[in-house]
């Protein structure tokens, strides 16, 4: 079988758009060998994750259809004449914050129900259609936008996830106040499938960029590191390379680290003084994502404050395209505003939050061919003035 023939054949297939005029039984059939199809080719780990998180593709859904985002996406194409509706004119018409209501309509893409044809340009389709407010699908009522009046959420101590408890208390403490979720959070967090099949010691220059003068010296601070896994993989990689290695995070988190002594471990709250100074590189993996612009600018400042003048902060996390984006990285971004307040972020957003800190990007590291899913390294250090 020639599976890129094949592939070929579904692309053009769905580019001709001709499909409404088959017959609804052959469409149907069509499905349904479309189904058994992926079926075949879907991980166990990707059949996981889309069970997982369907019902966070049913929320966003709900949120438009509530928001009668749908509506007024209906009267804008009606009255436009590329057909195009755009986020600005929307959230006037619905009354929201223009920066929620893109978030949202760039969730629904991956679904299908809209199209993307520019950061914050969208086409309508038949799908979006079944969902105006006259439609018998456009059930529930989200009870937290509509008290905070269509606001995107921008304070963790507000975040839906708390409004759900009825409490100050986050999701963090909710976790380590319940040591069954928090076991299982921390394993998530040191799973393979966190990780992706290529390293970021893979391409971004780690013997050009991380080296220090002395074994004395810190070469790399793994802050909020968790169990250590990180660090492990980058000594196995680079023995060779002299310098302390410093693994950061709470006392409920490193007590569980097993990781070789070589490896120092030090309690700590990265919005707190950093401790470790000089270091040659602050190392965060998916940290800065679970918190909204102003506490992620507090935790870079900590760092920036300890920084010395070739100190490097190193970001590993997703860079989401301004267009586009995939299913699962829609989902992370839905995922992340509704626990923490927070987002997934463009290189554009990330460049913004280094400039709030004190910091500026010096370096952006994508491996070669990567998809949007995979995670990057934003390099940043501190700016030579406090006006630059």
């Amino acid at each position: 079988m020639d599976i890129s023939r094949l592939i070929e054949s579904i692309d053009l297939v769905v580019s001709s758009g001709n499909l409404e005029a088959v017959d609804p039984q052959q469409r149907a059939q069509l499905f349904q060998a479309c189904d058994r199809l992926k079926s075949q080719c879907e991980s166990p780990v990707d059949k996981t994750l889309r069970l997982l998180y369907t019902c966070h593709q049913a929320i966003t859904v709900r949120l438009a259809v509530d928001l009668k985002l749908f509506d007024a996406i209906a009267k804008r194409t009606s009255e436009s004449e590329d057909g195009k509706v755009r986020v600005g004119q929307l959230s006037e018409d619905v009354k929201a914050d223009p920066k929620l209501v893109g978030r949202i309509m760039k969730a629904l893409v991956p679904l299908d129900i809209l199209k993307q044809d520019t950061s914050d340009t969208f086409s309508s389709t038949p799908f979006a259609e079944a969902y105006v407010s006259t439609s018998w699908m456009s059930g529930a009522l989200p009870e937290y936008f509509k008290q905070k009046g269509w606001k995107n959420p921008d304070d963790i101590d507000d975040s839906p996830f708390n409004f759900t408890l009825g409490s100050k208390r986050g999701y963090f403490d909710y976790m380590a106040s319940n040591p069954y979720y928090q076991d299982a959070f921390d394993t998530v967090m040191a799973s393979p499938y966190r990780r992706d099949e290529k390293s970021w010691l893979d391409y971004f220059p780690v013997e050009e960029k991380l080296q220090v003068q002395s074994p004395s010296e810190v070469l790399l601070v793994d802050v909020g590191g968790g169990r250590g896994k990180d660090l492990q993989a980058f000594r196995d990689r680079f023995p060779g390379l002299q310098g302390r290695l410093v693994l950061q995070d709470l006392s409920h988190v490193t007590e569980t680290a097993d990781i070789p002594c070589e490896i120092e471990t030090q309690v700590h709250n990265f919005f707190d003084e950093q401790p470790v100074k000089g270091a040659k590189a602050y190392y965060l993996r998916t940290v800065l994502h679970d918190w909204p612009d102003k506490q992620a600018v507090e935790i870079l400042s900590r760092i920036r404050e300890a920084m010395g003048p070739d100190s490097l902060v190193l970001i590993h996390e997703k860079a989401m395209p301004e267009t586009n984006i995939p299913w699962m990285a829609a989902i992370g971004d839905m995922t992340m505003m509704t626990a923490f307040s927070a987002a997934e972020r463009t290189k554009n957003e990330w460049e913004t939050l280094l400039n709030k800190a004190g910091l500026k990007l010096t370096g952006f590291w994508r491996p070669e061919g990567a998809s949007a899913q995979q995670q990057v390294i934003i390099e940043g250090a501190v700016r030579s003035c406090e006006h630059c």
